[in-house]
Formats: structure tokens, C-alpha cells, sequence
């Protein structure tokens, strides 16, 4: 069972709702089984090579005299009790899951370079959230796709991240830039010439121009969510509010969905 297989199981879409300016909201519920050992173990599997890729665990941890387990929590994965870890847990997590639901049904290219060089566990990493990218021919078009999402998780308190996640995708519009450059540097210090290039494709939309997507993403557990005060949501301030996605996730207890899934991480390394 892959994770990929899996997720599309357990993210299922409710009904949508819309904003207090009539922007549609597109509502999903994360039914998650921790019962299900098989899809919690590709799933933490999955999780841990973003921080640290399991071919160089070994190397990275030689000199340290930690075991694997010890090395990501110690080392790579934010604490689960130490303010700010916490919440840059749940931040993480926020994004990662978004950039699944992206990548495995929405098709695009989701370039996996925002953890694992954090130079401090406990913060999370500037510039966008999450990017996707998205190809329509082998050759290069103006259809082709760029997505920037913005992320917020309310996973402890009743607020509307679905507002802020809009209102810092406001930001999205000019620290794009730098954050494929980022992407594109990890790539090129890694050697990996193709997907720099993909990256590439996107830096220079006045001589090749693509279709530009923006997204606000908001993750609740379902005793925090409030359907009414995520209708309080106004994007008339975005600066591109006709091309802007909303989405909202909830699921039931999803800081302790958080907490064990660090701890399968580690545990399962």
C-alpha cells in the first residue's frame, strides 16, 4: 500500500461553502485510520524523507553517536513540547499534506526541498509554503501551471486560519521569486540538473509565461472548526482573487494525529 493509494482514500470532499464575498470554499474531511498499520507506516515513511531522505540517514548521523530515532528528534524534527515546536509541527504538517492533495490528485509537480536543510528545527522556513508545478506538453505552453498555497493550521484554538492563510498568500506575489531560486539551488547543489530545470521554467514568466494559480489552505481539527466563521472569509484584498483557491481540511484530534506521526517517523527510521 502506498501512501499516495491511501491518501486518496481518506481525504474525501464534503459540500462547499462560500465566503462572505461569494468565493467558493472547497470543504474536505481527513478521515485518517491509526488502526491501519500498513498506510501509517508508508505515510510516516513518506513524512521522514522530507526532513532526511532514508539513503543518508547514516551519513548524516555518523559523528553524532545517535541512533536514527534520535537523530531526527534531536536533530531534524521539530519538539513536540519545546515552544515553538509544537506549532511548527503542526505547520509542517499543514503543508505537507497540502502538497499531497496537490500532487497526487491535482497532477502537479511538487518540488520537496523546504525541510530537510532547516538550519533550526523549531522554525519553520521562509518564503512560500508550498508550490506546485504543472506541465500540459512536453513542450512549453502558456497553460503550463505554477500554484502558490499558503497554509494555516488551527489545530488548538478556534480562529479563522482559512482568513490568515488569504491574507498572507497576499505575500506569495513577491517572495515567488525567491523561493524558486531556493528550490532551484537545492536541486543544483544536489545535482539534479532535470528538476532544476523545471524550476527554471518558471523564473522568467515575461519571456515564458505561464498560467499563475494562487491557494489558501486551512487545517482544523472538527473541535475547532466553525463552518460559520470560515464563511467570514473576504478575498477582495487578494491580489488576484479570481485565481485563488480555498480549501479547508478538518479531521477529528489532528494534533495528536501530528504527535504520532513524528513519533512513527522517528520510531520506524
Amino acid at each position: 500500500m502506498t501512501w499516495k493509494k491511501k491518501f486518496g482514500t481518506w481525504l474525501t470532499q464534503e459540500e462547499s461553502i462560500q465566503t462572505a464575498n461569494g468565493q467558493v470554499v472547497q470543504v474536505f474531511s481527513f478521515d485518517y485510520n491509526f488502526a491501519d498499520e500498513e498506510a501509517m507506516s508508508a505515510w510516516a515513511k513518506h513524512f521522514r524523507n522530507h526532513y532526511c531522505p532514508d539513503n543518508k540517514i547514516d551519513i548524516l548521523r555518523s559523528g553524532t553517536g545517535l541512533s536514527k530515532k534520535d537523530y531526527l528528534l534531536n536533530r531534524k524534527f521539530p519538539d513536540q513540547t519545546v515552544a515553538p515546536g509544537p506549532s511548527v509541527r503542526s505547520g509542517d504538517f499543514s503543508e505537507i499534506l497540502i502538497a499531497d492533495y496537490f500532487e497526487f490528485l491535482l497532477d502537479y509537480w511538487i518540488p520537496r526541498t523546504r525541510y530537510s536543510n532547516k538550519s533550526n528545527k523549531n522554525s519553520s522556513t521562509m518564503g512560500s509554503d508550498i508550490i506546485g508545478l504543472r506541465f500540459f506538453d512536453k513542450n512549453e505552453t502558456e497553460k503550463d501551471t505554477i500554484a502558490v498555497i499558503e497554509s494555516k493550521a488551527s489545530f488548538k484554538s478556534k480562529r479563522n486560519g482559512l482568513q490568515e492563510a488569504i491574507n498572507h498568500s497576499v505575500k506569495d506575489e513577491k517572495r515567488l521569486a525567491e523561493s524558486l531560486n531556493a528550490m532551484k539551488q537545492r536541486y543544483i547543489e544536489t545535482n539534479n540538473i532535470e528538476n532544476a530545470k523545471k524550476v527554471e521554467r518558471f523564473e522568467n514568466p515575461s519571456d515564458r509565461p505561464y498560467t499563475m494559480l494562487y491557494g489558501a489552505a486551512a487545517l482544523f481539527s472538527n473541535e475547532t472548526y466553525n463552518e460559520e466563521f470560515v464563511r467570514t472569509s473576504d478575498t477582495s484584498n487578494h491580489v488576484d482573487s479570481h485565481h485563488l483557491m480555498l480549501i479547508v481540511v478538518k479531521g477529528d484530534n489532528m494534533m495528536n494525529l501530528v504527535h504520532e506521526l513524528y513519533r512513527r517517523a522517528a520510531d520506524e527510521a
